[in-house]
């Protein structure tokens, strides 16, 4: 291998690795799939990647040998980029591109505007925020405001956009105008709200709920700096949301005063039901999810939650969790074999329908306000073991049907 060849393969490994990460590749996964590449381009490559970090080494022989080290920001989810970063991954190996072209075609994917544009996206907040308020059993008012509050939520997210100093305080921000917003409809439009879950509904879209789970699953894989640095993330994230509703529900009930709470009609069974592919519809633009891909999506948070709630009828709910995360997680590993696709494009949209991150933020109010919300009084307990199982449930999903691709 001469100089050339070397610097070229290099430098399209080193624009895949932070590609991959931009798009919200959990560091083992990535690591292994860089170590693949690597291999099949002939070149020896070792890496440690984390939420903010990465380092490169690769080599060839003793003589050729090139070290790189890259701050990045934590990357989001965006499906679609993912799975299209895989396919030219797969055309690269198959010899049906160039590096060259390769490169100019990574390019392009990670330059790529948002697929659903600004109308749809706004809608989609707002459906899984309602959609969410479904699944929690309260009422249609609090279904209703909850889907007005995401829809606020994305103005706040596009103003981000285009601000700096609005995206470092994004997250409490929301939670701020959500709790003054609600305390004011509670006192005097409509006082049959139960105003901690409608909040809770609104900001939903940043509770870290998956992202713990991604960094529990890194510390089960071993890699303990990455899992380490997303978990501290998230409950960094997880507190500045909690404070911004504690702020904004002061604030609202010195401009608005107290609301005398009038219960409502509660909502039917059905209600729940519906709220599944809703949600699973509406994370599928959010996740930036191909259309081609976009039914096994749905199909997978469908699998995710009645096989959870089957699990729950019989081994309670916590270890239905497991039932759950085990289907899921078999599910995705068959559709990544037949599809010929990242496994991460339908396991992701079902395990987020699984992540306890709501009642990660109710256990927290349970413990800092002693106040409980939707009578579970006990779920600080129930997190820890809801995690276990989801993670369990992954790992023994992998045990019956092992992955044939890293990503």
């Amino acid at each position: 291998m001469n100089d050339s060849s070397f610097i070229e393969k290099r430098r399209f490994i080193i624009k895949l690795g932070k590609a991959l990460h931009k798009f919200g590749t959990p560091a083992y996964r990535l690591e292994s799939h860089l170590q693949t590449v690597s291999s099949t381009l002939g070149i020896e490559g070792y890496f440690l990647i984390s939420p903010t970090s990465m380092t490169f080494v690769l080599q060839h022989d003793t003589e050729q040998e090139y070290n790189h080290v890259a701050r990045v920001k934590p990357g989001d989810l965006d499906l679609g980029s993912l799975a299209r970063t895989f396919d030219l991954v797969e055309e690269l190996s198959t010899g049906q591109r160039t590096l060259a072209e390769s490169l100019e075609r990574l390019e392009e994917i990670a330059n790529k505007p948002n697929p659903y544009g600004h109308g749809l996206t706004l809608m989609s907040f707002g459906i899984s925020a309602g959609a969410f308020a479904m699944l929690m059993d309260t009422s249609w008012n609090d279904v209703f405001w909850s889907g007005m509050l995401g829809l606020l939520v994305y103005g706040l997210v596009f103003w981000a956009e285009r601000s700096k100093r609005v995206a470092e305080m994004l997250e409490p921000l929301a939670a701020v105008v959500c709790a003054i917003l609600t305390c004011g409809i509670a006192a005097v439009i409509d006082p049959s709200i139960n105003i901690p879950v409608v909040i809770l509904s609104g900001i939903i879209i940043f509770v870290p709920g998956l992202a713990l789970t991604l960094g529990l699953a890194e510390l089960a894989a071993r890699d303990l700096i990455s899992g380490t640095a997303r978990i501290m993330d998230a409950i960094m994230l997880l507190f500045k949301l909690y404070f911004g509703a504690v702020l904004g529900m002061t604030l609202g009930k010195v401009m608005f005063g107290e609301s005398v709470y009038i219960e409502p009609d509660a909502l039917p069974r059905y209600a729940s039901w519906a709220a599944v592919p809703l949600l699973s519809m509406a994370l599928v633009i959010i996740f930036k999810a191909r259309i081609k891909d976009s039914p096994w999506g749905i199909c997978a948070g469908i699998v995710a939650y009645f096989s959870a709630m089957l699990g729950g009828l019989y081994l309670g709910e916590s270890i239905g969790i497991f039932v759950g995360a085990l289907a899921v997680g078999i599910y995705s590993n068959l559709y990544a074999r037949w599809m010929k696709a990242p496994v991460s494009i339908a396991l992701l949209q079902g395990i987020v329908i699984l992540v306890p991150g709501s009642k990660t933020y109710i256990g927290l109010n349970t413990m800092i306000s002693g106040e409980t919300m939707l009578d579970q009084a006990h779920i600080g307990t129930q997190v820890f073991l809801i995690f276990m199982s989801l993670i369990a449930g992954l790992i023994f999903a992998n045990v019956i049907v092992p992955p044939r691709r890293s990503l």
